[in-house]
């Protein structure tokens, strides 16, 4: 099975904490040139530092802001008139508070709308000419199980999530006659900040601990604990590789059997 990612580049969304920074650590360990993507640059400093050179790889940062779409489709068109193409997008970013779908507001949806789909499509515009031309390339949108069954009181990621999963398909059905692939991977409950704000969130409306709300949480999961964001990164990685070329237009979940569609 080939998992050897040697020469190949790639540019990760969201990369400075939780999944993105797993995914950009696991992919350098493959042999991948990592492109970091995030908005702080001394935690983008700091990750840069973790990241494998074993394989010879060179790795990189950007800092841009995914609320300036512009902006952000400015970045990465300049990198790439001075660098490589790249192979693999990894497309990851925060995802929208939680709360009730009926008491959130327009400007909420349209600020999801603009940082999920709306980045990943810029991004997925920058970087395909260039898979096109290398013949290689995997597009790996981290969204989340809720495009399966939406999730209780996170009503504006559930409506977002699910534009961003089939928007993937289709771009997938697009780009397969070139080898390029686009997968989703739907992470559940992950050891991540988002997380813990989301616990900490539900705690404070239902007057409980977070311990308490955790505890529930875990119940829910057939494997019994909450995953480790390195755990999820395991599946971008492999999408990523030689050997997931046959694999496109799906969902993987990783979320310990919680979600109950198959």
């Amino acid at each position: 099975m080939n998992l050897n990612l040697s020469g190949k580049y790639a540019l990760v969304g969201g990369s400075t904490q939780g999944i993105g920074r797993a995914a950009a650590i696991e992919l350098a360990l493959l042999g991948a040139n990592v492109i970091l993507l995030a908005r702080n640059e001394n935690a983008l400093r700091e990750t840069f530092a973790t990241l494998d050179i074993g394989k010879g790889q060179h790795h990189r940062y950007l800092v841009a802001d995914y609320s300036d779409a512009s902006a952000l489709g400015e970045k990465i068109t300049a990198y790439l008139r001075e660098h490589p193409a790249i192979h693999i997008l990894v497309n990851n970013t925060g995802g929208p508070p939680s709360g009730a779908v009926l008491n959130a507001t327009t400007d909420e949806f349209l600020a999801a709308f603009h940082n999920h789909l709306l980045c990943n499509h810029i991004l997925a515009q920058a970087v395909v000419p260039g898979m096109k031309a290398e013949q290689y390339g995997r597009i790996i949108n981290v969204i989340s199980t809720s495009v399966k069954q939406p999730i209780p009181g996170l009503g504006v990621s559930n409506t977002i999530r699910a534009a961003v999963g089939n928007w993937s398909k289709t771009l997938s059905i697009e780009l397969a006659p070139f080898g390029i692939t686009v997968n989703n991977v739907l992470p559940g409950a992950t050891k991540t900040t988002r997380l813990q704000s989301i616990i900490d969130n539900k705690a404070n409306r239902q007057g409980k601990s977070s311990e308490d709300i955790t505890n529930e949480m875990i119940a829910e999961i057939p494997a019994g604990r909450i995953a480790e964001a390195s755990e999820v990164a395991n599946a971008i990685a492999f999408l990523a590789t030689p050997a997931a070329a046959y694999i496109t237009g799906i969902n993987v979940p990783v979320d310990g059997g919680r979600t109950s569609s198959l």
